[in-house]
């Protein structure tokens, strides 16, 4: 019982440690927050007040409809299901919640954007105006997407950019056009249909990839 205890005391020290990790006097309200987390990075607006808005998937709100349990920290299993599910919502939570663990980085997107930002405080208020749910999407409409509007007044992402360019690089190259025409050329030898038609498709799939390349 003492040692339950003792471990309780302990693990109680650290989560004191941890929710003073972020010096809140740092923020100011229409700061764009950002964080790593998982295989991206996420973006939040702060709003003041140890509150900071932000586009976030999770599923919960899809199978669940305990409004307690979906206002804890969404865990990055919750995110993932979400993101794949294309369940979202503009939510508040605070600074420690928002970060997750992670270290925060603020206003970093000042020196990506040539835009200049808007003032804080009609940053706070767009992005106080747009939460509630959202049609959520990877490649459209994410986080990033979120908190640009809400600072410089267009909706961009630059992680979306780098990914379609590093999928572009990958799928629409050279290697990919030989590659195409040799499992169309092995797949109708295999499969016996040495036809024109087969012939042509596989052709204009390889030849519209080499040409993109």
């Amino acid at each position: 019982m003492f040692l339950y205890q003792l471990l309780n005391f302990f693990f109680g020290l650290l989560k004191k440690e941890e929710t003073s990790k972020h010096d809140l006097s740092l923020y100011k309200r229409g700061d764009l927050l950002e964080v790593p987390r998982t295989l991206f990075t996420h973006f939040g607006i702060y709003l003041g007040n140890d509150r900071v808005a932000h586009l976030i998937p999770d599923i919960l709100p899809a199978i669940s409809k305990d409004k307690s349990a979906i206002a804890k920290m969404v865990t990055n299993n919750r995110l993932l299901m979400g993101v794949i599910a294309k369940v979202a919502s503009v939510r508040v939570d605070s600074v420690e919640d928002f970060a997750y663990g992670a270290e925060i980085l603020i206003n970093h997107m000042d020196k990506m954007c040539k835009r200049p930002p808007l003032d804080g405080e009609e940053v706070a208020q767009r992005a106080e105006k747009l939460l509630g749910s959202v049609t959520y999407s990877l490649l459209w409409y994410n986080c990033e997407h979120y908190v640009m509007y809400c600072r410089y007044g267009v909706a961009i992402s630059y992680q979306t950019y780098q990914f379609c360019t590093t999928v572009r690089k990958i799928v629409f190259s050279r290697m990919s056009a030989y590659l195409t025409a040799l499992c169309g050329v092995c797949t109708m030898l295999h499969l016996g249909c040495v036809t024109l038609t087969a012939a042509l498709l596989t052709f204009l799939i390889s030849f519209t990839i080499w040409m993109a390349s």
